[in-house]
């Protein structure tokens, strides 16, 4: 809390209260004198000393000018805050989840490591709205866009693959995402495509889906998942169990890289799980989100309760010197 002065210029009228704790020391310096005609009379009184009660109503008047006079010097408390202001991004995580996201070259393997990538990589934004979209043989929604991170991650964890008949329809998947996106007032609006394959089912081509992204001023990240050449896919074989046969890698880079050109983002390629954590680093620092802070501090003014005690004090001084302490001359 602070404390400060709105007038302290009045404060300088402190000074008159050690003036006036003199003046009242003087004026109880003064002896009165009574005349007796028979001292035996004045011999026969009892003697009392009584409280300095004259002393203590002097005492609460000073005291209520002390308080008077920081009433009018204005004082009030203040609390500190914060006022931040964001503008932040809406960004559509759009994942591959047809079969071939099984093979293991990158470890434990493509499907995984691309949600555990994913995972760190929501966790780490503040004040964004991420959704989610998956595809193969078409796309849809896993999750719209949202900043409860929690459910999200909820619904990221229970991707898999064989959720949607096997294929990559990359096309499909981009008109997904950017249905989600097309309303949105962000200040950037973002797909994170990843896929390890290239474009063979769906209605619309991907670049025709990168046109459309452009013109809604959607930027496409895309990220190319799988080693070169060869990798190992499990086959799980009702005779001899679970199995393991080398596929081809198949990604179609060439159209991964004109989808990011045409919307004037980027085009990556992981080999392992290594690069695909600092693929999403990177898109990370690209794409941050803007956070103005402002400081205040909230003043409350404190010379009511000031005054209101004087004025109290001052009050119940004269009421009491008048009835209960009343000095008789």
């Amino acid at each position: 809390m602070i404390i400060r002065f709105a007038n302290p210029q009045y404060l300088i009228l402190l000074i008159v209260i050690p003036a006036l704790v003199y003046w009242y020391y003087k004026k109880r310096r003064k002896h009165a004198a009574l005349r007796f005609s028979n001292l035996n009379t004045a011999k026969k009184t009892e003697y009392k000393r009584n409280l300095p009660v004259k002393e203590i109503f002097e005492g609460i008047r000073i005291f209520a000018a002390i308080l008077l006079i920081i009433a009018v010097a204005r004082p009030q408390s203040g609390v500190k805050g914060e006022q931040v202001t964001t503008q932040g991004i809406d960004i559509v995580l759009t994942l591959d989840v047809s079969s071939s996201m099984l093979a293991e070259d990158i470890k434990p393997n493509r499907i995984e490591a691309a949600k555990q990538v994913a995972a760190e990589f929501i966790k780490g934004r503040k004040h964004d709205r991420i959704g989610l979209v998956v595809f193969a043989a078409e796309g849809y929604t896993q999750c719209p866009l949202t900043i409860d991170y929690s459910v999200l991650l909820t619904f990221l964890d229970n991707v898999k693959t064989g959720i949607i008949d096997d294929g990559t329809a990359i096309g499909m998947g981009l008109a997904a995402a950017i249905n989600r996106l097309r309303t949105s007032q962000a200040k950037s609006k973002v797909i994170i495509l990843l896929t390890d394959g290239r474009n063979n089912r769906g209605e619309i081509d991907p670049l025709t889906a990168a046109e459309a992204a452009r013109a809604f001023g959607i930027k496409i990240y895309t990220i190319g998942a799988g080693t070169r050449g060869t990798a190992l896919y499990p086959v799980d074989d009702p005779v001899f169990g679970r199995r393991y046969v080398p596929m081809k890698v198949d990604i179609d880079e060439s159209t991964l890289q004109k989808i990011a050109d045409i919307t004037e983002a980027s085009y990556f390629r992981a080999t392992n799980a290594e690069q695909l954590k600092e693929i999403y680093k990177e898109i990370d620092k690209m794409e941050k989100t803007k956070i103005e802070v402002k400081e205040y501090t909230r003043y409350s003014e404190l010379f009511y309760y000031l005054a209101g005690a004087a004025l109290v004090l001052l009050a119940g001084a004269a009421v009491f010197e008048s009835t209960k302490f009343l000095i008789v001359p």
